[in-house]
């Protein structure tokens, strides 16, 4: 009896020890009547509970996908492409077994009957080059209701670090252009907007693997081009929508004893409103959306084990309440058959109050050994306004623009500590008042060849960014004293890009030159006393860039690209 329940012990503890905590999901994708492999077909993830998209992938050349780090749960999985009827899969994942292999998933024809058929252009959900891929979310149901982050997490090739920040190739080297060009809501270097932008109102992504030289040399590993819908019928047309979420509904661990503790919901309320009004020669154009939520983005735990035997815990909530509005809007004007300008213009306003209570907690005897809370009121707003020209030569392929744009940015983030221990009580206060001005101009021009095409280019870029802060410093503040209270910071860009490619029978040219002189500067209050001393450089780099594709066949080809 003892040896049989020592036998059952032993295969309980075998079972806990290999529950696995994340599970792989796989198959293969074929066409019912042809059986022939389906590539680019969309499949997404559902929490089987709240229908709410988790993440998702595209099959690849051979139909196959790999979904990996998938939490164990409950979902639904989702396949849908153009033509066919779409096939749902249930996965009920323990832990016991890592990987599911759907196998071979045939997806049938749809059978819809038509009483007219009508012939019409329409953009393929995945568009594939070398160099670049395009990704429609026109039609893409699974993607629709969340933001453009949740969309491009189901796009091969696209990753996110930590920061949030888009990584192509293992590289966070990537610019983030709004329809062709950068502006305030992706930021000059950032890309925290992203996730406030909601996927229905995207009309396509694209994803340039290899950039060519017209492009800024800070996004060598790649470009990220999200393009707007804009309506092509005459008339008003528009839609309202409106997202709900109530986030997480537990906790994963207790909260050590505070008045606060963290958000035990967080709910997220996202209304949108676009409009859109067309003529023969104009386009009026809005869209907006707001955000509203209550938001946990940190909450760290740290036990401390001291060498005297002390043993500490501690907890930093960061309960956040937000709202955020982006509003853009604009008109298109044709000027001529050949001529057309826009004149677009975008606000984007943000307010979040951060607070915590973080106390340190001795695990021996549970006395409380320090107690801090902080609070902080931060508003950021940027002010976006471009007008775009482009003229078409009588050739087709043969082009030239121009754009003018000015940001304005403002953060206003003030902060508030007060600390309690046997050590120190004291309340420190800071703030931090920076407007930010940016200008760029720019010019581009492309000719097509007879066997491929030329482009040339120019832009300018001045950035102005003036920082005022103030501080208070409490009863032994921890705070560096002598900072002083301003900070002035500028950069100057110039750059120059001229970029060749020769398209022959059997092999692809691209090489590109870009050049770039970068001036910095800045100036410190006087009253700094750990930098003594203002500084400037310069310099000039040149980015050459060269990509060779040999044509095996139809289907299949060799490419090598280099990038310096």
């Amino acid at each position: 009896m003892i040896k049989q329940t020592l036998t059952i012990l032993i295969l309980f503890i075998s079972l806990l020890v290999n529950a696995q905590e994340t599970i792989t999901i796989t198959g293969q994708i074929i066409d019912q009547e042809t059986q022939e492999t389906l590539p680019f077909v969309s499949i997404s993830v559902n929490d089987e509970a709240t229908n709410a998209i988790v993440t998702g992938t595209i099959s690849d050349d051979n139909g196959r996908f790999e979904i990996k780090d998938l939490k164990t749960g409950k979902y639904i999985i989702n396949i849908t492409y153009l033509g066919f009827e779409t096939i749902q899969r249930k996965i009920a994942s323990g832990g016991l077994n890592p990987i599911f292999d759907l196998g071979k998933i045939e997806l049938k024809s749809s059978a819809e009957a038509l009483d007219e058929v009508t012939i019409e252009a329409k953009r393929a959900t995945v568009n594939s080059a070398l160099d670049k891929k395009s990704f429609s979310l026109t039609d893409n149901v699974a993607q629709s209701g969340g933001s453009v982050v949740d969309a491009m997490k189901t796009m091969p090739g696209v990753a996110f670090d930590q920061e949030g920040k888009v990584v192509l190739r293992g590289s966070d080297k990537v610019v983030v252009l709004i329809d062709g060009k950068q502006s305030s809501l992706t930021g000059f270097g950032n890309q925290k907007g992203l996730s406030n932008i909601p996927a229905s109102n995207i009309e396509r992504i694209e994803i340039i693997n290899n950039p060519s030289a017209k492009y800024d040399a800070n996004g060598f590993a790649g470009i990220v081009n999200i393009i707007y819908k804009k309506e092509k019928q005459t008339g008003l047309n528009g839609d309202v929508g409106l997202s709900f979420g109530l986030g997480a509904l537990s906790k994963r661990k207790q909260d050590t004893p505070t008045d606060y503790g963290s958000f035990s919901v967080n709910p997220k309320l996202i209304p949108s409103l676009n409009l859109n009004y067309r003529t023969d020669k104009l386009n009026y154009f809005l869209q907006s959306e707001f955000i509203i939520q209550e938001a946990l983005p940190n909450n760290e735990f740290t036990t401390r084990n001291y060498d005297d035997g002390r043993n500490i815990i501690s907890q930093v909530p960061e309960n956040r309440r937000q709202f955020r509005s982006i509003i853009t809007g604009g008109v298109d004007w044709e000027l001529s058959e050949n001529d057309a300008i826009t004149f677009s213009g975008m606000f984007d306003r943000e307010k979040h109050i951060d607070t915590s209570q973080v106390v340190f907690i001795n695990l021996d005897n549970n006395v409380r050994n320090r107690l801090y809370t902080w609070k902080e009121e931060e508003i950021t707003s940027f002010i976006n306004v471009a007008a775009n020209y482009k003229h078409n030569f009588p050739q087709a392929g043969h082009s030239l623009s121009a754009n003018a744009q000015y940001t304005r940015g403002l953060e206003d983030e003030s902060y508030f500590l007060n600390d309690s221990s046997a050590v120190r009580v004291g309340r420190d206060m800071t703030n931090i008042r920076a407007i930010e001005h940016t200008t760029s101009l720019s010019t581009d021009y492309a000719r097509a060849l007879s066997s491929g095409k030329i482009e040339a280019g120019a832009k300018v870029r001045f950035r102005n960014l003036p920082v005022d802060y103030t501080i208070n410093r409490g009863n032994e503040s921890i705070i560096y004293p002598d900072l002083g209270s301003f900070l002035i910071w500028k950069e100057n860009l110039y750059a120059f890009y001229g970029n060749y490619l020769l398209e022959k029978e059997l092999f692809d040219v691209e090489a590109g030159l870009r050049a770039e002189q970068t001036d910095v500067s800045y100036v410190l209050d006087p009253q700094n006393a750990y930098y003594p001393s203002n500084d400037k450089y310069d310099y000039f780099e040149l980015f050459p860039s060269l990509r060779f594709t040999y044509k095996l066949n139809d289907k299949n080809k060799l490419s090598k690209g280099l990038i310096y």
